[in-house]
């Protein structure tokens, strides 16, 4: 019978929120101690002239292609425009458009509008394979002179929006919500001190804001730099390369990435390899 991976009484840092229970769940059940200090708030764009401008666009056919990124900021977007006015035509007119998406949860809420996708990107889902696959379309500049939708998740993904314009389209950015610091961030302080303090050994990061936020609970007493010292005497494990390109944004080298972007194979092959990473630090 093959071992169970375990994290051997290792501390584990998560910063998840809308699933912190079952990640603590997660490290207990692979020996690991948890330590989880919830890090975001979903924060929707209450009156968002964006989404109202963004529909009258679709229903006029002003856009060859809209990108979307997410499947909790697709359903954002459609209910913000729901809230306003029927939503039917907006989504009629979406039919008569290419709909590229980042990965299968936009593309999931697409099928259940009755909406096939033009173009889903491969695994691991991040804007570089989104570009390949928009690049893949043609075999000469498919994306100049095309007015491109991009329907945000939280923050402008800066990079995406370059490599669009640099092939030629024109970009409009629709942002449906925003992600803002947990009403109570006494478990971010508490998570940041004990870090310092160096009584955690593994960080667990399942999204690029992750990062920001606890850099920004940080600043609040000045401890930026001995925060992202701390973290690289801790094993780093981030979800993939969107994540870790933010890691790597602030100096932080992520010490892995899982084989699929789960967070069930997240926790299982950071047990397996956390002891052995933290020896070699």
């Amino acid at each position: 019978m093959a071992e169970v991976p375990s994290f051997g009484g290792l501390r584990v840092l998560s910063l998840e929120s809308r699933r912190a229970t079952e990640m603590a769940a997660l490290i207990t059940t692979y020996g690991g101690v948890p330590t989880v200090a919830p890090s975001m708030r979903e924060v929707p764009i209450g009156d968002n002239p964006a989404a109202l401008t963004f529909a009258d666009a679709v229903v006029r056919g002003d856009f060859d292609i809209v990108v979307l990124l997410t499947g909790v900021g697709t359903t954002a977007l459609l209910d913000a425009i729901r809230a306003d006015r029927p939503v039917e035509p907006v989504i009629a007119a979406l039919g008569r458009m290419r709909l590229a998406v980042r990965g299968p949860k936009p593309a999931a809420v697409l099928r259940a509008l009755g909406l096939t996708p033009w173009l889903i990107a491969a695994e691991p889902n991040t804007w570089r394979e989104l570009i390949a696959a928009l690049d893949g379309q043609a075999t000469e500049h498919p994306l100049r002179g095309t007015r491109v939708a991009v329907q945000e998740y939280g923050v402008t993904n800066v990079e995406l929006v370059a490599a669009l314009t640099t092939r030629g389209a024109t970009v409009t950015n629709v942002p449906v919500y925003r992600w803002s610091l947990p009403e109570d961030t006494g478990p971010m302080e508490r998570a940041v001190a004990a870090l310092v303090a160096g009584v955690l050994d593994v960080s667990v990061f399942t999204t690029a804001t992750q990062m920001i936020h606890l850099l920004q609970i940080a600043a609040r007493t000045n401890q930026q730099a001995a925060l992202l010292a701390a973290l690289r005497r801790t094993v780093v494990a981030s979800i993939g390369p969107t994540t870790s390109e933010e890691l790597r944004r602030h100096g932080l080298e992520p010490d892995m990435e899982p084989s699929h972007p789960k967070f069930g194979v997240l926790v299982r092959e950071a047990a397996e390899r956390a002891r052995g990473l933290l020896s070699a630090k």
